[in-house]
């Protein structure tokens, strides 16, 4: 939590930019992101997406295919932006009312390890096919917050895509526990079996998706997607901090280029990171780190099939867990003041 006093501080010292370091408080439930996480070791080929896309080639009734990846990624937090003030006036009081916000860089870069659709197209991709580039920024809002809100993450998505996500943060004990999540299209009847618009969602709910894994590995089944995270969640997790954001809280939301908005509008974006520290020390003789994330982007397209007004909803689901395997380098200089 960020004090008084540290707010005092902020207003005499003023804005710097530096090398961010895990533990630093004033990035608040942020302090434990900074550095490197990657899909290594235990965690290799433990990310896996699903997305409908428009896709006309096998006729009627289908005019999208489902695309499943199994994917390793690297996310990366390395600049903290101190004391960004947002300038303000109490109009009761007539006084200065100034927000300081401390922001954390990040950027993700993803690489599928193998991927298919249904009905098959043949543009599904080959292995190490990179599938995901996102530049962006976390801030915490360390004083002045409105309605508990005191996170929020930007990203830029070469798509064509620029989103806002606010929200909140929480600390507790033990492991999280994972949402249900339903993958398949809102505006459609939902009967697995007897919808045959549904087909390539019913393929892999009887088919579940192995990548390049085998039996007994359960697959991925992109009807219920989150059931992956929860079965891989480590049995020794001592305490978790719980970052939740959502496109579709107060001023938050996606604007999109021309092309995505008529083609397939990404609408709406929730992701929860889930931060982890494991009852079990690391090579540094600190308690060793695993975060897991759920997204979810609700993509738009095609009018709905149930009668009411509108276009179907599809889920675009993301799943991953990964370890942090590197600090940032403190050998870098320091950033100038800005």
């Amino acid at each position: 939590m960020v004090t008084q006093e540290r707010i005092d501080e902020y207003k005499r010292v003023g804005r710097y930019v530096e090398l961010a370091q895990t533990g630093d408080e004033d990035l608040g439930p942020l302090q434990l992101l900074p550095g490197t996480w990657q899909n290594t070791g235990a965690f290799q080929g433990r990310g896996w997406n699903m997305i409908a896309l428009p896709f006309e080639g096998s006729g009627p009734p289908l005019d999208y295919r489902l695309l499943v990846n199994q994917f390793n990624e690297e996310l990366k937090f390395s600049l903290v932006d101190k004391a960004v003030p947002n300038r303000g006036i109490d109009r009761p009081t007539n006084t200065n009312t100034d927000q300081f916000v401390v922001t954390l860089d990040f950027e993700q870069m993803i690489k599928q390890i193998k991927a298919e659709d249904q009905p098959d197209s043949g543009l599904a991709g080959a292995p190490d096919l990179a599938i995901h580039h996102e530049p962006g920024l976390w801030l915490h809002m360390t004083n002045h917050q409105t309605d508990g809100l005191n996170i929020a993450r930007l990203s830029t998505i070469p798509h064509g895509d620029a989103l806002l996500a606010l929200g909140k943060s929480d600390m507790i004990d033990g492991p999280p526990a994972i949402p249900m999540v339903n993958g398949l299209p809102i505006g459609v009847s939902q009967d697995l079996n007897n919808n045959p618009y549904l087909a390539p969602y019913k393929h892999y709910s009887d088919n579940p998706f192995l990548g390049v894994l085998s039996a007994p590995f359960p697959g991925f089944n992109p009807v219920s997607p989150h059931q992956l995270l929860t079965l891989g969640m480590p049995n020794n997790v001592k305490k978790t901090t719980v970052l939740h954001v959502d496109t579709a809280i107060q001023q938050g939301g996606i604007r999109n280029i021309p092309f995505v908005v008529k083609q397939a509008n990404a609408a709406e974006m929730k992701s929860t990171f889930w931060i982890m520290e494991l009852d079990e020390n690391g090579a540094d003789g600190k308690p060793k780190l695993v975060i897991a994330y759920l997204q979810i982007v609700l993509l738009d397209f095609f009018p709905r099939r149930d009668g009411e007004p509108g276009l179907i909803r599809w889920p675009h689901v993301s799943i991953n867990m990964m370890e942090k395997v590197q600090e940032p380098d403190r050998s870098k200089a320091e950033m100038p003041a800005v």
